[in-house]
């Protein structure tokens, strides 16, 4: 395989373990909702890991969403890299958390911890979703608010944007996790919107986060969605 060569034009810091990059020089053809690998070269050997692009598919800056992993081969690099700094990036983007994959609906919700986020701010900055869903809905769980990255962004946008915030009290956001706020009806309230089969959900993010929310949305008659038998739920995992 050959791998893509592009350069750093920012590198973003939202708190001490979240960081943004911004790619330049890499022309890659990809659907909103997809990943590629990146990759830098550590002791001789190419160390690579899966991130969904940030950036729509029109922008020829790419953008990248990390956390940096405690003991990781290649996040705490990633996080220190500066600008006219390189990052080789696989030419093969991935991932079928794409809205060509997902059936009509009447609402979208999109749902995400952390890093999860990135996919979705692709996929809102194109203009499939606003065409094709009558309500979108944004949900994005972290531990403390700082780590709400892209707020200001998404606060901009005509989806409805609920923040979770599970380690702090945070004015406007709902606390607790994402399973426990459907169970509840806190997300429905949030929203004033009811969860039913109308309902398509798209979820990314840490792995008990997917399983204890694809289960509270069994719970309420919905099912994973396949190719072969549409259901309500698409998931995306690369952990």
């Amino acid at each position: 395989m050959s791998w893509l060569e592009g350069t750093i034009v920012e590198n973003r810091h939202w708190t001490d373990a979240l960081f943004s990059l911004r790619v330049e020089g890499v022309n890659l053809r990809f659907a909103a909702g997809q990943f590629v690998r990146i990759a830098l070269d550590v002791g001789g050997e190419r160390v690579a890991r899966a991130f969904s692009f940030v950036n729509p598919p029109r922008d020829p800056v790419l953008e990248f969403y990390g956390v940096i992993v405690p003991q990781g081969p290649l996040s705490r690099r990633l996080a220190q890299l500066k600008a006219g700094d390189a990052l080789y990036v696989a030419p093969n983007p991935a991932g079928f958390l794409v809205l060509s994959e997902v059936p009509q609906a009447e609402t979208l919700w999109l749902v995400s911890t952390g890093t999860g986020i990135a996919p979705f701010l692709s996929i809102l900055r194109t203009d499939e979703p606003w065409q094709r869903f009558k309500n979108i809905v944004l949900v994005h769980a972290v531990r403390h608010s700082a780590e709400l990255a892209y707020k200001e962004l998404l606060e901009k946008m005509p989806v409805r944007y609920v923040t979770m915030v599970s380690r702090e009290a945070h004015p406007g956001s709902l606390s607790g996790r994402i399973p426990a706020a459907l169970r509840d009806g806190r997300l429905e309230e949030k929203t004033g919107l009811k969860i039913d089969a109308s309902s398509h959900f798209m979820l990314c993010g840490n792995p008990d986060m997917l399983r204890d929310t694809t289960a509270a949305l069994a719970e309420r008659g919905l099912r994973k969605h396949r190719r072969r038998t549409p259901g309500h739920i698409s998931v995306e995992s690369f952990w």
